[in-house]
């Protein structure tokens, strides 16, 4: 692992290998047994496979965040969770709500339900959050930071289908919910950009698999306007940001540039070929190989979507090799060994 790949890729410096990082590979325990031997099922040995996969892998970057929006206590709304974890431990079947319509969510009052935040508090926990990650990856870039930032939060709070529903029913009022409901986060983010960590991610799911949900004059009038009040403390402490979203936001990548982050983390679906062109100078960009390809493609695919990252990313400084919507555990473990063999073989510019 090193954390000298990592800065300097965040700090826009050409270095003699293409970093990489990867998501939830360190859940994938045959892998990894295979690979170092080690059982992480077994009692007491995930933390050490976790470690091992990433020494053994060369991880240069950390992706980590701190708040997931358990902050609004009994106001979140659960979707339930089909299988994706192995042995199935993240399957959830309780399904609730606690908004009885769309009416209460127009007239919701995030201070008078989840109250104000104390922010000393907040700050000594996003430290100890990026302490933690320091003491346990000490050689990889660590970060600390916030999941729900708007978009997320509003999917958290309300589920999808209720969200879709305001969203539809008044896209004005439901731009005031998300006004109110991004003032109220100011306040994590305020204690983010008073924290140590140099780096911090922010994520938000602003998108589907093809794009926007409400109309994008919608987004760029109420998250985009608030994405810029809540990241200017961070910014103005001269903190690097990740910036993180599922789905294609290629419509947005100007948008999200012009609210100053320093970084794109992204999945295949978004463009990293405009990336690159466009922002390849002044930007870092994370990914963005096909999790699907290594679930179902054979070697020569996988081959070919490993140099496909390399010949977008390669000649850029910022870039950082990743498979952008994860290596989850029902990966063909011979796919992810020839995934890793591709990396390795191509990541020398």
């Amino acid at each position: 692992m090193s954390y000298k790949y990592g800065m300097a890729a965040l700090n826009l410096e050409m270095t003699d290998l293409v970093p990489r990082t990867e998501y939830s590979v360190t859940g994938h325990y045959e892998l990894i047994k295979k690979l170092t031997g080690i059982d992480g099922t077994q009692p007491g040995k995930e933390a050490e496979a976790c470690i091992a996969i990433m020494k053994e892998w060369d991880f240069s970057i950390n992706w980590a965040t701190l708040i997931y929006g358990n902050e609004l206590g009994k106001w979140q709304t659960s979707m339930g969770h089909a299988v994706y974890a192995q042995g199935g431990v993240d399957r959830n079947d309780n399904i609730y709500c606690p908004f009885s319509d769309e009416e209460e969510v127009f007239n919701f009052d995030f201070y008078e339900k989840a109250g104000t935040v104390d922010i000393d508090k907040y700050v000594k926990a996003f430290n100890e959050h990026y302490k933690n990650n320091c003491d346990f990856y000490p050689d990889i870039v660590n970060m600390t930071g916030v999941y729900t930032t708007c978009i997320s939060g509003l999917i958290n709070i309300l589920g999808w289908d209720l969200l879709l529903n305001c969203a539809a029913s008044d896209p004005k009022r439901f731009g005031n919910v998300t006004d109110r409901y991004c003032e109220w986060m100011c306040q994590f983010f305020t204690a983010l950009a008073n924290s140590d960590a140099p780096v911090v991610m922010i994520h938000d799911d602003i998108v589907w698999t093809e794009g926007a949900f409400i109309h994008p004059d919608w987004y760029r009038k109420y998250v985009f306007p608030n994405y810029k009040k809540m990241f200017r403390p961070i910014l103005e402490r001269g903190k690097k940001i990740l910036y993180t979203s599922d789905g294609n936001y290629t419509e947005f990548l100007d948008d999200i540039a012009d609210c100053g982050v320093n970084c794109f983390v992204l999945e295949p679906l978004t463009d990293m070929q405009y990336i690159a062109d466009k922002y390849g100078k002044t930007h870092s960009f994370i990914g963005n190989a096909d999790t699907r390809i290594l679930l179902s493609g054979t070697k020569d695919d996988i081959y070919n979507e490993v140099k496909r990252c390399m010949e977008i990313g390669k000649k850029y400084p910022g870039f950082v090799m990743a498979v952008g919507n994860h290596i989850p555990a029902n990966t063909p473990i011979d796919n992810c060994m020839y995934y890793n063999d591709f990396y390795m073989q191509m990541r020398k510019r």
